[in-house]
Parts: structure tokens; sequence; C-alpha cells
């Protein structure tokens, strides 16, 4: 193999360029495959062809379609050989691709027809659908603003919680004497009619901390619009960037234009894509607002993979904290998804334990999925 297998201190570097290599090529990797990867480098080490080679193609793919793709993605990149140099398909085969718009469900007719000198094949499918399923960490900027319409249409309505006001009813267990005694009034003071009231119910205030160091750059860029969404379309909703450091950033999302939102975000947020300390961020959280009332009977929701630099000890102790005053604490990793996943980072580990509910979160279905979860 050629001299960039040479050094085994840059596999971790390596193995990044090198999914970044896939993705351009088509083939959807997830940031918890490359790190996969990357482990399995470090057992079987880099100057081994075959080696590298399974190793890829064992943490990388998913779909066996995309095996054909991985050799010559393999062969260009770790082997040096020009894309011309790679022997081409054997057979050629014509397919004709069919895009549903879901918006106009007739057929306009306009398809060409395929040639008679060659095999056919026709394919339909629905982009929106196929939009929902993919992973968040291969979405291209277009993509990103169409994710942004869909997730605008998300409900996320929370149990209701029972509130100080009351409220009028019909039958009750507890009388209403104002209403009573008004209306006896109009009989010589007799309480013909009696009233009764009951607590009203309000939403629960959904509190959003959203991870925006460097392993999760791959899926904050979508995960911020789906917090923009969720801000911008409901009562009761807190936004926080949790890095380095906390920053409260509802405000900025609360605009209902989500480019000017996104960026006033992204200028609040100094630390975007550097390191993670959750175990000080949960703190800051719980010492500055969380424990003194916002989080109090409220729906938490943590956006991270779990990993953190910071002592895990620290982040078990908080997030007990956060557990106890909170109605609901859900986390959702975009990693869960990957094949084979267990939470073995430390702060994943740690933080586990306190939470409620444990969701995916690499898609559009994904947070489909967690707005039902809110809703329980």
């Amino acid at each position: 193999m050629s001299e960039v297998l040479a050094d085994n201190t840059n596999a971790e570097r390596i193995a990044v360029a090198f999914s970044r290599v896939l993705r351009s090529a088509g083939i959807s990797t997830p940031i918890g495959n490359v790190l996969t990867f990357v482990e399995a480098l470090g057992l079987v080490g880099i100057n081994n062809r075959d080696n590298v080679y399974w190793a890829g193609r064992s943490t990388l793919l998913r779909r066996p379609e995309d095996i054909s793709l991985y050799d010559k993605a393999f062969a260009v990149f770790w082997e040096r050989r020009t894309p011309g140099s790679v022997e081409p398909e054997e057979q050629l085969i014509r397919i004709n691709i069919e895009i549903d718009d879901e918006t106009d469900g007739a057929d306009d007719g306009s398809s060409e027809e395929a040639d008679d000198s060659g095999e056919s094949i026709t394919l339909r499918f629905s982009s929106v659908e196929t939009l929902r399923k993919k992973d968040f960490a291969s979405y291209s900027n277009d993509e990103l603003h169409l994710a942004q319409d869909l997730m605008s249409q998300l409900r996320l309505v929370g149990s209701p919680r029972h509130s100080f006001r009351m409220r009028p009813t019909s039958k009750g267990s507890r009388p209403d004497l104002r209403r009573t005694i008004r209306s006896s009034l109009r009989s010589g003071g007799e309480p013909i009619r009696r009233h009764w009231q009951e607590n009203d119910e309000r939403l629960r205030r959904l509190v959003l901390l959203l991870d925006v160091s460097g392993s999760m750059e791959p899926y904050a860029r979508a995960l911020l619009r789906f917090v923009q969404a969720a801000v911008a379309g409901r009562q009761k909703v807190e936004a926080f960037a949790i890095g380095t450091r906390l920053t409260r950033v509802t405000r900025e999302l609360g605009s209902r234009d989500p480019d000017k939102a996104l960026k006033l975000a992204a200028d609040r947020v100094v630390d975007w894509s550097g390191g993670t300390r959750l175990g000080e961020c949960v703190r800051n959280f719980n010492d500055e607002w969380g424990v003194r009332g916002m989080a109090r009977g409220a729906i938490v929701v943590v956006l991270s993979d779990g990993w953190d630099r910071g002592d895990p000890e620290l982040l078990s102790q908080q997030m007990q904290r956060l557990h106890r005053v909170s109605h609901s604490l859900i986390w959702v990793n975009p990693l869960k998804v990957s094949p084979g996943y267990a939470p073995l980072a430390r702060g994943m580990a740690a933080a586990l334990p306190h939470v409620d509910h444990f969701v995916e979160g690499h898609s559009i279905e994904a947070m489909e999925e967690l707005t039902r979860v809110i809703g329980l």
C-alpha cells in the first residue's frame, strides 16, 4: 500500500478523511460508524491492505448495494489509483427514475421512452419519503432547507399539567361559590342552581438542550433546525446550546424567519464545534435556570451523542438533580441507530440511568417518534 498508510498515529485523521470520500460518493456513513472504524483500525493497524479493507467494509457499510462504490473509493483513496484505472462495470443497465411529487399525483407524460437497445428498469419513489428516512449526516444544504419545512409541521404537544387557576365546569367536586351566589340574586337569594369549578390545564414547558460540540457537528446543523421549529411554533419553549459552556438561544431562535433565526443563534454560540463538558453545562443549567423553576414540571430534552471530556460523575449527579424536578427527561442520541450501538461513551453511560426515555435522533422519522414520546 502507499505511503498514506505508513504513520499509525494518523489513523483517526485518515479514517475521517476516508468517510468524507465515501459520503461524496453517495454512501451514508454516520459518525457512529466512523468512530467504530477508528476503533477497528486501532486493533488491526493500517499497514495491511486486507485488514483495512475489511475493517472499513464491516463498519462503514450498511447496505449491500454500496459495496461496489466502496471498492472504487477504497482503490482511489487507499491505493492511490486514479478513477480511470478502476475497471468499469461489465454490464450497463439503463435506469429511468420517476420522482413522485406529492403535490401533483398525475403523470405529465414528459419522461422519455427508454432505448430498445438496453435493459430498462423504472423506479418510482417519493423524494419527501426518502428524505424522512435519510441520515442527517448525509444532508445537502438544499435538503436541510426542505427538512426545515417538514420539521415545522411537527406538533410538539406534551401532556398537560394542572394549573392553580380554576375554570367553570358543569360537573365537579369543588363548588364555585362566587358564581352560585351571583346566580342566586336572580331568584331572591335562593341558591336554586349550584355552579362548579375545576383546575384548569396548561401546556408543560419544553426545554431543549442541544449539544453543539465537534462530535455532533454532522447532526447539530439539522437538529438546530428542529429546535428552531419548536421555539417558533409553540409556546413555553426554552432552548440552550451546550458545549464547553451553556448558552441560552431562545430569543435568537424565536424568529419566524428560519434563516435569520439560525444566523442569530450561530453568532450567539461562540463554542460551536468545540469541546464538550456536559456535566458542567447541566450543572450551570440546574443552578441558574432549571432547579429554580424552569425545569420544574417541564419536559426536558437533551440532544447529544454523549461524548464528554468532563467528569462523568459530575454529569451523573447533575442529571439526577434534573430528573428529580422535571416531569420527563428525554435523551436524543443520533448514534443510537448505528448497528451494534451500545452506550459506552463515558457521558452517555453516566447519564442513562437518570433518563426516562432514550430515543434516536438521526432523521426526520426519528424526530417524529420524538414528538410522540414528548406527548406521553
